[in-house]
């Protein structure tokens, strides 16, 4: 079982060939491993940087530079050491190998993190923005991550917990020294106003954390439409590439197929969809039932029909199956004589790339997400955790109205609390922390 008191290393720069690569050790023996493979034996200071070659025994394995962290005053709070090598791979394998052979072990994928993170270097939030900074995809979503990198999420986080525990404060004094004249004397008519202002403030909290997985994750719009409508040509228009195949047979897109694009500083995760529409083909039918499955998890729903032809039942279908949905309408192929009109509808000619209505129309809908330098959460566990707090808040609110002991009432308080630290990773959770840490690259 691996162990905190391991010595670790792997490679934290990407793995291909380059002119430098980066190899990083931590833990307790990171300086006396390296030195055992490292010719310059000068005595090592803070954050000072060294010249030399790796050796194993008598061979030069490479001619690196080396820098050394001392303890707590590193990423990972432990002793750690940095070797810049060239980037060939055979040459970083050769080193790692080495490093092992003297007892390292190698480390598990977000490891250094984690430690950063047991070792209190650094909090939940801003180890999960370090992952999302090594994977964002766009502007916006980079300057979201630096921005919980910074501390500013954190801060806001605490700052909310904070509120929730002044209103729990006066409670638990109310319990414990009734008899205190200084103290403001809690009823239920002082309750609950303070339980209102602190779930208004938190709903606000879970919108802003929507925005923030949108701007951080991407807007999920599913392009849907009964076949032959020119959704594959939409997709590659918006693409800008042929990744979708085009013909003028009915139902060639017969299962899902993606791709991304930056528009306006937003994200979108394109999925083109096969044809809706009544049929007897067994391939087919698993194709259309993917396409409406796709509709449950989608933020934004392109509805397309051809404007050549009248509105068929299956475009009215179409209609009705996602009239529930933010949408947007359009009507392809504008280029030839259009046979209706649909409210709010964006015409539109795949074919010819004329897609600019309907892009203008998609920066119109989230005009309202862009990144504006505000502290925002920005995951699915964040936000499960928020709800979650929310729920015992609701509770709380009940029990004030009907008339419950104060005591029962500042149960649910509790919870609301420890779910909002929870965010920070305040708490035993092993599992939960494994689990986190396994989707973050090697060597962070």
């Amino acid at each position: 079982m691996n162990s905190l008191n391991d010595t670790i290393v792997a490679l934290c720069s990407g793995q291909i060939k380059s002119a430098i690569s980066v190899i990083r050790i931590s833990g307790s023996d990171a300086f006396t491993l390296v030195d055992e493979i490292f010719t310059n034996k000068k005595e090592k200071q803070h954050q000072h940087v060294y010249y030399g070659f790796i050796k194993d025994i008598d061979e030069i394995i490479d001619e690196v530079i080396v820098t050394y962290y001392k303890a707590p005053h590193s990423f990972t709070a432990e002793d750690m050491v940095e070797i810049s090598c060239h980037g060939n791979m055979y040459l970083v394998s050769r080193i790692i190998e080495l490093l092992i052979s003297k007892g390292a072990r190698m480390a598990e994928n977000g490891e250094f993190s984690k430690r950063a993170f047991l070792f209190n270097r650094i909090d939940l939030v801003t180890a999960e923005a370090i992952n999302d900074l090594v994977n964002a995809t766009s502007l916006q979503s980079a300057k979201l991550a630096m921005s919980a990198l910074k501390g500013q999420t954190s801060n806001y986080v605490e700052n909310l917990a904070s509120n929730l525990l002044d209103v729990l404060t006066t409670i638990e004094v109310n319990i414990d020294y009734p008899e205190y004249d200084d103290v403001e004397q809690l009823r239920y008519d002082n309750v609950l106003p303070k339980i209102n202002d602190f779930l208004d403030n938190l709903q606000q909290v879970i919108n802003d954390t929507k925005k923030g997985q949108i701007i951080k994750d991407g807007i999920d719009t599913v392009i849907i439409g009964r076949p032959n409508v020119g959704k594959s040509s939409l997709l590659n228009a918006l693409l800008n590439e042929d990744k979708a195949i085009v013909t003028d047979i009915a139902g060639t897109t017969r299962d899902i197929v993606e791709g991304k694009i930056n528009l306006n500083g937003l994200t979108l995760n394109l999925l083109d969809t096969a044809g809706i529409h009544d049929s007897s083909d067994l391939i087919e039918q698993i194709g259309i039932k993917k396409s409406l499955e796709s509709l449950q998890k989608a933020s934004l729903v392109i509805c397309v029909f051809d404007g050549s032809e009248p509105l068929t039942k299956d475009d009215y279908d179409i209609l009705e199956k996602t009239k529930n949905y933010q949408r947007i309408l359009v009507i392809n192929k504008c280029d030839q004589k259009v046979c209706f009109s649909l409210k709010d509808a964006v015409l539109v000619s795949s074919i010819n790339k004329d897609i600019k209505n309907l892009e203008d129309k998609i920066k119109e809908i989230f005009k309202d997400y862009q990144y504006n330098n505000e502290p925002l959460l920005f995951n699915t566990r964040q936000l499960g955790l928020l709800n979650k707090a929310k729920n015992h808040l609701i509770e709380a609110k009940n029990q004030a109205l009907n008339g419950q002991v104060i005591d029962l009432i500042s149960i649910d308080l509790k919870e609301a609390y420890n779910c909002i630290m929870e965010i920070l990773g305040k708490g035993n959770q092993e599992d939960l922390l494994n689990n986190i840490f396994s989707k973050f690259c090697l060597g962070k």
